[in-house]
């Protein structure tokens, strides 16, 4: 699990029905690792940074990341390392925030993202500027369609993508691509 953060997903993983194994939750920001390293015994943190993984080539059955593409500081990089490390026919699972394109959802979301997210993250909390971050990441973020062709010009092929919650996240699912062959 890239970008694992607290490692919430990567427990989820481990715990799933039918999982045999562990799973890597990395992660550059250590404090955040260690507040979640006793969430699963299947959940490893490993401190490393998504475009820089500390692990051979194809070494893993499946990747994911949850929430966590649009903070790359290089998404094609970060999508290439990802199928490096990746065995072929691996899946690469991504869960992130996106814009819903239906009007009337798209108005009425971005005054709320624009506006209103804002104003309630400098009333209730300390870090009122994670609360702008937010929606400028997101804002800036490929739209669904290029992230897909991302993926395909990194590494992946069968790539698909599911818009959720009205288009305000989307799941994006591709295959790592195996190496040519050389005669």
């Amino acid at each position: 699990d890239l970008c694992s953060g607290t490692l919430d997903l990567a427990a989820e993983l481990g715990q799933r029905a039918g999982f045999v194994g562990q799973v890597v939750g990395a992660d550059f920001v250590l404090p955040m690792l260690m507040l979640g390293r006793h969430k699963s015994k299947r959940a490893v943190p490993v401190n490393a940074d998504a475009l820089e993984l500390p692990f051979p080539s194809e070494t893993f059955d499946g990747a994911t990341v949850g929430f966590g593409v649009r903070n790359l500081a290089d998404l094609p990089a970060g999508l290439a390392e990802a199928a490096r490390v990746l065995r072929p026919g691996a899946r690469f699972v991504i869960l992130e925030f996106t814009t819903p394109s239906w009007q009337p959802l798209r108005g009425a979301y971005l005054i709320y993202f624009r506006r209103l997210l804002p104003l309630i993250g400098r009333l209730v909390s300390r870090h009122g500027d994670a609360y702008s971050y937010l929606p400028e990441s997101v804002l800036a973020f490929p739209e669904p369609v290029a992230l897909a062709g991302l993926m395909r010009q990194n590494g992946f092929d069968d790539v698909s993508h599911t818009l959720l919650f009205g288009g305000i996240c989307a799941i994006h699912v591709g295959t790592r691509r195996a190496a040519p062959r050389i005669p």
